[in-house]
């Protein structure tokens, strides 16, 4: 057990953006909570929940952000950040902390975006989902993205026993978290939807080489440098080396798993996706 708080520790002093994450669900938990049980204020959730079907969340656009960090339940919380800390160490080994915030959120948007049209179209259908709150479709599309870009990847599962590829590993909570029993929640697994439908858009076109979250092309091209073109060359071959020795490892990781590679490969893997 001291080894498993240890590696958690480890883990959040290296992964900054997955544990600033965590924080800021856990932070928002405690607060309501303390709010609701201690100073007696029951509706203070609602300032952080997306009020389905009406259109009071028009008022409060805000909460169509801060209803991915927002949780009432401690089963709740725990379930969906034990499986984003899980799916979050194997982006982190991929990609580092690079994007995964926009990527949380994209996912988490789409996730509401797709129930606020729904609930348009069919008011009467949500009419015992008042409100939408949760990580769900955030860590979903974040989980299904990875299935896209790594489906090959081993991951090992209670305690070391079972090892399967990302994949299976992916549509297995898919299915337990979002198609088994649609009656139970029905506003929150339409989230989880849109979270999985933005996973896949963004994971497919970053295999295909389209980085949708690059938003280099914001930045002003008005300005003139000038540089040597001996240093140009010389840094577009260390470009290259370096990109073709990343996707050597990841095709070893997608082949074999992370355990198969050495010490010193997964230092270099470190290296290459900061």
């Amino acid at each position: 057990m001291r080894n498993i708080f240890k590696k958690i520790a480890i883990t959040f002093n290296e992964q900054g953006r997955l544990a600033q994450i965590i924080i800021i669900n856990v932070s928002v938990f405690l607060l309501i909570n303390i709010s609701i049980h201690i100073l007696h204020l029951p509706n203070i959730y609602k300032l952080f929940a997306v009020p389905i079907p009406n259109y009071e969340f028009i008022y409060k656009p805000w909460t169509i952000f801060t209803y991915m960090f927002t949780h009432l339940d401690l089963f709740h919380l725990i379930s969906n950040m034990f499986l984003f800390y899980f799916v979050g160490q194997i982006y982190f080994l991929i990609f580092g902390s690079k994007k995964l915030l926009y990527l949380y959120v994209m996912s988490g948007l789409a996730g509401i975006l797709l129930l606020l049209i729904l609930a348009t179209i069919f008011p009467t259908a949500f009419i015992g989902n008042p409100f939408a709150f949760g990580a769900s479709a955030s860590v979903i599309g974040v989980l299904v993205m990875m299935a896209l870009y790594t489906p090959d990847y081993l991951v090992t599962l209670f305690f070391g026993l079972v090892t399967v590829k990302y994949k299976y590993f992916a549509l297995a909570v898919f299915l337990l978290f979002t198609v088994i029993d649609f009656s139970v929640n029905m506003g929150g697994k339409i989230t989880h939807l849109g979270g999985a439908l933005f996973g896949l858009i963004y994971g497919y076109n970053l295999r295909k080489g389209k980085d949708l979250f690059n938003f280099s092309f914001f930045r002003k091209k008005n300005q003139l440098t000038v540089v040597s073109n001996t240093y140009n060359q010389s840094n577009n071959f260390n470009s290259f080396n370096k990109e073709a020795r990343l996707n050597e490892l990841l095709d070893k990781i997608n082949k074999s798993g992370y355990n198969s590679l050495s010490k010193k490969d997964k230092e270099e893997l470190h290296k290459l996706s900061q």
